[in-house]
């Protein structure tokens, strides 16, 4: 086989060899033989030369081949290296022993803005022209209080009083109902008498009450409706004609029934006097003259009954019905001045007041705009207060009660105070409960920053009376009899079950977010920063 290999490459080497005699000698020129081994060589060179590029890229991914076979025998990864070492000794897990307060808290979401929010709209029927706004158009965030105006229309102000009524018609003398006692408590509330309170009744002293209303605000009161002036003047008049008729009437009356004079009286006593005596004379006669007698008797009789005319009371019926008619046309006269007097009383249109309760009221848009006509919606009012409203579960609301503490967190990051104002329950018994909050005064920036925001609010239900020890629930295990004790570590939580520990009998307190207070049953036994296990 030795000789057979040599022979094969003897034969290579030749043929190389003539090949490249044979091309030097095409080229030009004879050449000296060149030696068999360096024919061989300068073929493999003029092979590389030709595929330089793959030559290298065999190298590289060679290299590679050899780097990564290294790499996979020698070099461990920290995983690998850990699931080849022995594992370690278990060790004790332990917390230290915190110090401060402790409390149990609900949390929910809270909604901030200006509450009771209402659309503004007013009741301009009374008005003889178009409800033309013309000033005193405010602008957003603006409030109103009592005695506010809050628009102009025709001239006229918008007057804001507190109630909760709608002005819904023009309050005048005689008017009673609900809205009369409403202004008349509204009056009440700015200082203005309008007569008692608990009457439903617009009388007089509730008319009275208008001018001085419109004395604060600083305008007119409405004027009286037109010829009501002129109705007050002719009834006025009316009054004092049917007076006149009337004393008229009672003086015919009381000429009428003063009766016959003295003189006439006494005439007719003598008539009756100077027939008798004519009757005497006659019966006396000699001779006695029988017609005489009897003419003279006639005379007597027709002498009395004169006299008894003369002396009885005289018939006033005509006279006393003439007194009766002047009395009542002075009675309706008297009637007709009072209905021109009581419709010229000042009145209230319903277009110039606007109720709101719980004043004041913050404005937070206006669609009313100055020189345009009054329709529909004037402006969105609400509550002057930010509130604060969220929602809890019936077993979280529960534990709440109005006037307890709250805190939720400003844009700043930093804790706010509130204070609950009302816990609502649910409509249905699986709704959830609706929780109101007031939150301590706030800068203009903060209210601007939070309106509207989404916030989480802290409600304690909870809490240690100052700074405790504490520790997690899972630290307090039960002794034998009964008690509760926390096992502190006194060496090395490292060692495991080899490290010295020791069992401290506690006294529970209240727990919260998975902490529980503990106060040592011996004094010093216990201190914050000691670490207590809590697992093995």
């Amino acid at each position: 086989m030795a000789g057979s290999q040599e022979q094969h490459d003897a034969s290579f080497d030749e043929i190389l060899g003539t090949a490249t005699t044979t091309a030097e000698g095409e080229a030009g020129g004879e050449a000296a033989p060149a030696p068999p081994r360096a024919g061989l060589l300068t073929r493999w060179r003029r092979v590389f030369d030709g595929n330089r590029a793959l030559w290298i890229v065999a190298t590289v991914a060679v290299a590679s081949l050899v780097v990564g076979l290294l790499v996979g025998r020698f070099v461990v990864s920290p995983a690998e290296a850990s699931a080849r070492a022995e594992p370690p000794e278990p060790g004790l897990i332990t917390v230290p022993v915190e110090f401060g307060e402790l409390s149990n808290d609900v949390t929910i979401r809270g909604e901030v803005g200006y509450a009771d929010a209402a659309e503004i709209t007013l009741d301009t029927s009374s008005l003889t022209g178009p409800a033309i706004v013309t000033g005193r158009v405010p602008e957003a965030g603006a409030e109103f209080g009592p005695l506010a105006v809050a628009l102009e229309i025709a001239g006229r102000p918008v007057i804001v009083l507190p109630g909760d009524l709608p002005a819904y018609r023009t309050l005048r003398f005689g008017m009673s109902g609900p809205d009369v006692v409403q202004f008349k408590q509204a009056m009440a509330a700015v200082g203005i008498n309008a007569g008692d309170p608990a009457s439903d009744v617009f009388d007089a002293a509730a008319a009275a009450a208008v001018p001085a209303l419109y004395d604060l605000v600083g305008y007119a009161p409405p004027p009286p409706p037109e010829g009501g002036e002129e109705a007050v003047r002719a009834a006025s008049e009316g009054v004092t004609a049917a007076q006149q008729s009337l004393a008229a009437a009672n003086d015919e009356l009381n000429r009428a029934g003063s009766g016959a004079s003295a003189v006439a009286l006494r005439e007719a006593d003598n008539q009756v006097a100077s027939a008798q005596r004519q009757l005497d004379a006659a019966r006396m006669a000699v001779p006695l003259d029988p017609l005489v007698v009897a003419d003279l008797e006639d005379a007597l009789a027709l002498a009395k009954l004169r006299r008894d005319e003369v002396a009885a009371a005289p018939d006033t019926r005509a006279q006393r019905a003439a007194v009766d008619a002047a009395r009542s046309q002075v009675a309706q006269a008297q009637e007709a001045l009072t209905r021109a007097r009581e419709e010229a009383l000042p009145f209230l249109p319903s277009s110039e007041v606007l109720y709101l309760a719980a004043l004041p009221r913050r404005v937070d848009a206006v669609t009313a705009a100055r020189g345009s006509v009054l329709q529909g919606v004037a402006m969105t009012v609400s509550g002057a207060t930010l509130e604060l409203t969220g929602s809890a579960a019936e077993a979280d609301a529960t534990l709440l009660q109005v006037g307890g503490e709250a805190s939720f967190e400003l844009p700043d990051g930093s804790s706010h105070r509130a204070v609950v104002a009302e816990v609502t329950p649910g409509e249905e018994s699986s709704g959830r409960w609706t929780i109101g909050f007031t939150p301590d005064p706030l800068t203009p920036e903060q209210i601007q920053q939070l309106q509207g925001a989404n916030v989480r609010v802290s409600i304690p239900v909870g809490a240690t009376e100052g700074d405790v020890l504490f520790v997690p629930l899972a630290a307090v295990t039960a002794g034998p009899g009964g008690e509760s004790r926390v096992e502190v570590v006194d060496g090395d939580p490292r060692d495991g079950d080899q490290a010295e520990t020791r069992l401290v009998d506690v006294e529970t307190g209240l727990a919260a977010d998975g902490s529980v207070e503990v106060r040592p049953v011996e004094s010093g036994e216990l201190e914050e920063g000691d670490l207590v296990v809590v697992g093995r």
